[in-house]
């Protein structure tokens, strides 16, 4: 079924939306294979972010003027968009932040400081970024807390078999990734939210790899809250969401203050708005969230069912060509994973490798990914990460492996 409607789609054609795909490096042409660092973004996108900027710019929620009231309508049309992306009950769900770390902190900071005490546990992954580990580790110094983790397996999978003895009524909070950023291991998301819902505890999902490339609905996930940034999935920089259910928001305290999220205030206190505005305090990044909207009409035009098959594609393919590197080894799992492939090699350090590949216009990642943990599981200092999206083709990955093979010749 995947191959069939994955089949309808020109994936070479799509790259035409991409200008930057034109692009030359040290008179190569380029290969980005660095997408789960950052997307790049396609023609719709750039074109309302520079629309709203020359027609339509002014502060949002303040304003009597037609340029305010039209921001605003963009801007609030951009949540619902999102709310309708992932499956959200209400736009009064959706939180708009920064991007995944701003969401977690937000969660980290704003419900755990209040709902979270000294002797609770809070249940992570030795797979988290680091923006869903150090925000825990904080709020667990501050108020006495425990972390508790889920062991990763030499295949890169997670020990789940361990879970009946981590995630006990002691855990208030399951944090854990959908889709590893550095192992591309798929984690079995609503299997491990009812797990968690069994025991009392809220679950968080940091769904930055997963939201652009799988379909994700919240509610057939069962989670509590869901944190995802825009510019891995063709939107700009700087614009992310929180998705929390609405009983949840609606007990959780303000985390940033300042305007708009208030409804009074006095020189001695303030009474907050309800959910969502209580939780975005200041003037908001307005065409990040009209160019999120836009992207996800790009993503949802081409359809998530076909991305992921896409992503598998490629890494199949990938795992297969890589197996014709000497002395290259790859890092999680074989079957079943997303499209981010990390991998070592006997023949160079991963930034020296990383630099050597940008001599040929080949944009990889070098180092520990946010995952210094993960890394230190494995047994190495970092990886090279090749991280494929929807503009990416097997022709570019054939390019990779002849740098590959050169690159085992240059540092021998």
């Amino acid at each position: 079924m995947h191959k069939a409607a994955s089949s309808r789609v020109d994936w070479s054609a799509l790259r035409e939306d991409f200008p930057i795909l034109r692009e030359c490096v040290n008179g190569h042409p380029l290969i980005y294979f660095d997408s789960a660092a950052s997307s790049q973004k396609p023609r719709n996108v750039l074109d309302v972010v520079r629309n709203y900027y020359e027609h339509e710019n002014a502060n949002v929620h303040r304003g009597l003027h037609a340029l305010s009231m039209r921001a605003t309508e963009h801007y609030e049309k951009s949540r619902q968009r999102v709310a309708d992306f992932i499956g959200a009950a209400s736009a009064d769900e959706i939180v708009l932040t920064r991007g995944t770390t701003e969401s977690i902190n937000l969660v980290a900071q704003a419900w755990g400081g209040k709902f979270l005490h000294a002797g609770d546990a809070i249940l992570l992954t030795e797979m988290e970024h680091h923006s869903n580990l150090v925000s825990w580790q904080l709020l667990a110094e501050r108020i006495g807390a425990r972390l508790r983790f889920v062991p990763v397996r030499d295949d890169g999978t997670l020990e789940l078999e361990k879970l009946s003895s981590l995630l006990t009524p002691e855990v208030k909070m399951f944090a854990f990734t959908h889709v590893s950023n550095s192992l591309g291991t798929i984690n079995p998301v609503a299997d491990l939210c009812q797990k968690a819902r069994a025991v009392g505890a809220l679950t968080l999902v940091d769904a930055a790899q997963s939201i652009g490339h799988m379909p994700l609905n919240v509610q057939e996930l069962g989670c509590d809250f869901i944190a995802f940034s825009g510019h891995k999935m063709c939107a700009p920089t700087g614009i992310g969401v929180l998705y929390g259910r609405s009983d949840i928001l609606a007990a959780t305290p303000p985390w940033h203050g300042g305007g708009e999220m208030i409804t009074s205030v006095t020189l001695e206190k303030s009474s907050f708005k309800k959910p969502p505005h209580r939780f975005e305090a200041g003037t908001p990044n307005i065409a990040g969230a009209i160019g999120l909207a836009a992207a996800i009409d790009y993503v949802e035009g081409i359809g998530r069912t076909e991305i992921f098959q896409h992503d598998i594609d490629l890494a199949t393919y990938s795992l297969k060509r890589m197996a014709e590197v000497p002395g290259l080894r790859v890092i999680g799992p074989i079957k079943e994973r997303g499209g981010v492939i990390s991998f070592v090699m006997d023949a160079a350090h991963p930034h020296d490798l990383t630099t050597f590949a940008d001599r040929y216009g080949l944009a990889l990642r070098g180092g520990h990914h946010c995952n210094q943990p993960l890394m230190r599981r494995f047994g190495v200092p970092g990886t090279s990460r090749a991280s494929f999206y929807l503009y990416s083709t097997r022709d570019e990955i054939d390019r990779m492996i002849d740098i590959l093979q050169n690159a085992v010749r240059f540092f021998k």
